[in-house]
């Protein structure tokens, strides 16, 4: 059976199996940072034997790494959570038996990729046979509207994160600044709108996986539905407007959501759409370029920019995002490397104008 997602009793074995140093290893590393009680164990054979910090330091996790479904059982996980995001989202093939052997064991499987685990035939069939449930996130409602310009009337503050490329930490500002936000006393409401913020928040959109006329109406839902208590929310950007392949959906969250602001985040260093030969422009005409887009719809401007500095020294880093001051005019950080603070302190000057 398929069925919708929850956070509640979660406890996973992730499944990443050569994927977990990986740019398509984000599900499962969104999941151990952010929802660490819920992982068990994660299955990688490159990487038996070590803890995840051994591998990805960034993510601070003790959290055992096996070789195999049969070993992960030991640390008694209720389900297997396929951590990867493939191009098109297709269930990589040295992924398929792990999955096999974990509804063997009872365990329920949650994805996050386009391929739907209920259409797949012989998943499907086993899963029944055993009992368990099949949970596709990525799956949206079954009823979407149009959009329709309610969006405009919300009175709180709307911020977006916007990205010079995919996989460019516009998911991880968001969640860092909204983790700041709260520490400081304020009720910043994180908006899903991908399949790894959905597995950490337990509710949301993807809205790439949305008929097209409907991700703005989407988006709008998000911003509508958001809890009656926060004062700020922050929605989760996908894709780039420069995008060959993903830049519809980041069109479809910019009018949507109705952004009264942009967090632009970027990587420094990369120069190129990944995958493309699309060079990326700097990061003034990336600011300039969102605001231009919105200005006859509803302005928003650019309140800060938010770097990924994982991969700099804290020397080259400090330099980076200096630079990044330098170029735009606006206040820059890493909210991993160094909290959430000083970007949060910039959304939240958003509420003094309310």
């Amino acid at each position: 059976m398929n069925e919708r997602y929850t956070t509640e009793g979660r406890r996973h074995a992730v499944l990443t199996e050569g994927f977990l140093t990986d740019v398509h290893g984000k599900t499962a590393h969104g999941v151990i940072r952010y929802r660490p009680e819920q992982v068990a164990v994660v299955i990688d054979s490159q990487h038996a034997g070590k803890r995840v910090r051994d591998v990805v330091p960034s993510l601070e996790s003790d959290a055992p790494i096996v070789a195999s479904v049969r070993e992960a059982l030991r640390y008694a996980p209720r389900s297997l959570l396929v951590g990867c995001a493939t191009d098109g989202g297709a269930i990589p093939p040295k992924l398929r038996l792990p999955i096999l052997e974990s509804i063997d064991a009872g365990l329920d499987i949650i994805s996050g990729l386009h391929e739907v685990l209920a259409d797949d035939s012989e998943i499907a069939s086993r899963a029944a046979s055993k009992g368990v449930a099949l949970v596709d996130v990525r799956i949206p409602p079954a009823k979407i509207p149009l959009f329709s310009g309610a969006a405009y009337g919300e009175r709180r503050p709307i911020v977006l994160s916007v990205g010079s490329d995919c996989a460019v930490g516009k998911m991880t500002a968001t969640l860092e600044i909204e983790r700041a936000g709260r520490a400081a006393g304020g009720k910043p409401e994180f908006i899903a709108t991908g399949q790894t913020g959905i597995l950490i928040t337990g509710k949301g959109i993807a809205v790439d996986r949305v008929i097209c006329d409907f991700v703005t109406g989407a988006a709008e839902q998000l911003v509508l539905s958001a809890d009656a208590d926060s004062d700020v929310l922050l929605v989760e950007g996908q894709g780039s407007i420069f995008h060959p392949a993903y830049a519809p959906v980041t069109f479809g969250l910019l009018y949507g959501s109705a952004p009264d602001a942009l967090l632009l985040c970027h990587r420094p260093g990369l120069k190129h759409v990944i995958g493309f030969e699309q060079r990326i422009p700097d990061l003034r005409t990336l600011v300039d370029m969102h605001e231009r887009l919105l200005h006859f719809v509803k302005p928003a401007r650019t309140i800060a920019v938010v770097l990924d500095t994982s991969e700099l020294t804290q020397d080259a880093a400090h330099d980076a995002i200096e630079q990044a001051e330098r170029e735009t005019g606006l206040p820059a950080d890493d909210p991993v490397r160094n909290t959430g603070a000083k970007l949060w302190r910039c959304v939240e000057g958003l509420l003094s104008h309310r």
